[in-house]
């Protein structure tokens, strides 16, 4: 079978064997698999300390081809499933430990992550499987991280006391992340302002309900000015510059939820203690989901409260253009490996 293999920081597609179920795993023949920006940090090395080689590709939906021993009690053969929960904590968690049992199992000192959908085939942990219905198809494949993701940073307000009906930010809101927010957002009851860069990204953001549409270099000066700040903003940008705007977006005692992971090299985020005393934020970090987080989503999905924005479908061969596209931010929304076997 056909994978996408990075070896030394170089991104081949090479004939491998197709793997064996071990106990309690599925083999999934995959349908469609996502290109998610954290593939294309791995791919070029962006983030210090991870390795540079390996499998890629962490969303996927696809069909349950065979099962490990004790799988059936999970899944059945012929089963349609989507597959992630985000490259982190999805492969394997214990169910035991505090973590787990308070339902943060990302923090699983046992979890194992999910790494290898730019493949045909992939065994998977088969608890960590959600059943599709019919009326999601196959392209939106990229709710496994993306739409989790997203999904998991919205329910973080209802967590921390931002109920709905109140007004909130989401930077990077034409992104392959920040566009299911505002679709969640939307349908959870809060007020969005969607912040982007460019009048194409802009007009996308407006089409998707936002109650406004700022660009990021108007942003502090028109949220600010006009509405008081907000009461939450949701960071989705993949550079430090967006965090920093989204400190500025943020009334006195609001909550700043960090979502989008910068190169190293753009350096740290700083903050100064004076300004922290004045604003007196709450700063957290939201990374994907749960399975009944994903159950959630998929409801969502099915209902047609959420879609996923595909712009670009390709090839497995086609990975490392689309790479090199999703760099360059040309396109909006995502992008979806719709043929693994070419």
């Amino acid at each position: 079978m056909k994978a996408a293999r990075l070896e030394d920081g170089a991104l081949h597609i090479r004939d491998v064997d197709v793997p064996a179920p071990a106990a309690d795993e599925a083999r999934i023949r995959i349908s469609a698999s996502g290109v998610c920006h954290s593939d294309l940090h791995l791919a070029r090395g962006d983030w210090m300390g991870v390795p540079r080689s390996g499998s890629l590709g962490h969303e996927a939906i696809g069909v349950v081809e065979a099962l490990g021993p004790g799988a059936e009690r999970f899944v059945e053969v012929g089963q349609r499933v989507i597959l992630g929960l985000g490259g982190m904590g999805g492969g394997y968690w214990c169910g035991a430990c505090e973590y787990c049992l308070s339902g943060r199992p990302r923090h699983c000192p046992q979890a194992k992550s999910i790494l290898g959908t730019f493949a045909e085939q992939l065994c998977v942990w088969a608890p960590s499987l959600v059943a599709v219905p019919d009326q999601v198809g196959d392209h939106e494949a990229p709710l496994a991280c993306g739409g989790l993701t997203a999904y998991g940073a919205v329910k973080k307000l209802l967590a921390h006391g931002v109920i709905p009906g109140r007004t909130i930010a989401v930077i990077g809101a034409a992104g392959g992340l920040g566009h299911y927010a505002v679709q969640i957002a939307h349908a959870f009851g809060y007020r969005v302002v969607g912040v982007d860069v460019g009048e194409e990204r802009l007009e996308f953001v407006r089409s998707l309900g936002v109650a406004r549409a700022v660009s990021a270099d108007e942003a502090a000066a028109v949220v600010v000015s006009e509405l008081g700040g907000v009461d939450a903003v949701l960071v989705f940008a993949a550079r430090l510059s967006g965090f920093e705007l989204g400190l500025k977006l943020l009334r006195r005692g609001g909550l700043f939820v960090a979502v989008g992971i910068p190169p190293s090299s753009d350096g740290n985020l700083q903050l100064h203690p004076f300004e922290l005393f004045i604003k007196d934020p709450t700063i957290i970090y939201s990374a994907v989901g749960t399975v009944q987080d994903m159950r959630e989503l998929i409801d969502l999905a099915a209902a047609g409260r959420v879609t996923t924005h595909v712009s670009r479908t390709g090839s497995l061969s086609e990975l490392p253009a689309i790479f090199d596209e999703l760099e360059a931010g040309s396109y909006l929304g995502r992008a979806v490996i719709a043929d693994l076997k070419g």
